[in-house]
């Protein structure tokens, strides 16, 4: 058994990362297993982080320890920096992501700060680990009249089938996200009483706990009315207190959203962007290129860091870039 590893946290149920949402299925050992499991706890219960950034975490560990245990490591004590550069390095050679390969960096160091403040390990192996270096990859953002497209294709299937509670939510979802520049599980959490229809706003909880509230649009919020008193009430079932809801009265998935966001984004528009997280990022830039306080910004997405705001400051400039290199007969 793993040392600080108590009965108590291996006794709680586990709600978020099964062996079903890995994509890597090695059955790890019992030193490794437990170590894992202990790590999702403290995570959910003590941090209370986000279910997708346990998720996330504890994957990227699954598939760390499922390499080392390959080479002969029996536990955790037996990682050391090498291996760690080592399994990062095999993420570049499978040409991962930037983001992909920041997070998996720092999946690492959570695990051993937290596992040599508990003896797990007799030093941290991660504490001379480097943040992968890479070009930062700008977010895919749609135009404004992308978005009217979108909009206005959607209003035509409202036309043809007046009332249809899919069409209603998938209009309001957008809307929401959009107005709001929410996150996709933050729209999936919010419930009735999340909407204040007087003050024009919606309150929601946001990463590592984190409530905001945030203003909302007419458009915005005239979807969100709709959707409640025309569409929400052919799904609802007993006292359900979700927001949005999905045919058989439960609160939506996150999977059932992003499932109607690609499919209308890939009838609507010819950008190839998918994904809830596209609005977000679109709302985000059309509010610098509106001239918008990047603090404000900072505040409406519920970033913890100005820094990772920032990145909105260059999509803007890209975007004036190519609107110049377009328009200017000099450029």
């Amino acid at each position: 058994m793993v040392r600080g590893f108590s009965g108590r946290a291996r006794s709680r149920r586990r709600v978020v990362s099964t062996r079903e949402d890995r994509t890597d299925q090695t059955e790890l050992n019992e030193d490794f297993a437990e170590a894992l499991g202990a790590f999702e706890n403290y995570l959910l219960y003590e941090k209370a982080r986000s279910p997708e950034t346990v998720r996330a975490y504890t994957s990227d560990l699954h598939s760390l320890f499922s390499s080392a245990q390959a080479r002969g490591a029996a536990g955790v004590r037996e990682i050391e920096l090498d291996r760690l550069r080592t399994w990062l390095a095999e993420g570049y050679d499978r040409d991962e992501s930037r983001g992909t390969m920041a997070r998996k960096a720092s999946s690492i160091r959570s695990f051993f700060s937290w596992a040599e403040g508990r003896g797990l390990v007799a030093s941290n192996p991660a504490a001379r680990l480097k943040s992968p270096q890479g070009r930062r990859s700008l977010p895919k953002v749609l135009s404004t009249q992308d978005m009217g497209e979108i909009l206005g294709v959607l209003a035509a299937d409202l036309s043809e089938r007046p009332g249809d509670a899919q069409v209603l939510r998938t209009i309001a979802v957008i809307e929401l996200l959009y107005s709001a520049g929410l996150r996709i599980s933050e729209l999936c959490s919010a419930d009735l009483n999340s909407i204040d229809q007087e003050r024009r706003t919606v309150s929601v909880v946001g990463k590592g706990n984190k409530q905001r509230t945030v203003p909302l649009g007419i458009p915005a919020m005239q979807a969100v009315q709709a959707w409640i008193t025309q569409g929400r009430t052919q799904w609802v079932r007993g006292n359900q207190t979700a927001l949005f809801l999905g045919p058989r009265g439960q609160r939506a998935g996150q999977r059932q959203i992003r499932e109607d966001l690609n499919a209308i984004l890939a009838r609507a528009t010819s950008t190839g962007a998918s994904g809830a997280h596209v609005f977000r990022h679109t709302a985000a830039t059309h509010m610098v290129d509106g001239g918008a306080d990047i603090r404000a910004v900072q505040e409406m997405l519920g970033h913890s860091t100005l820094a990772t705001t920032q990145i909105y400051t260059h999509v803007s400039v890209d975007r004036l870039a190519q609107t110049y290199r377009r328009a200017h007969p000099r450029a």
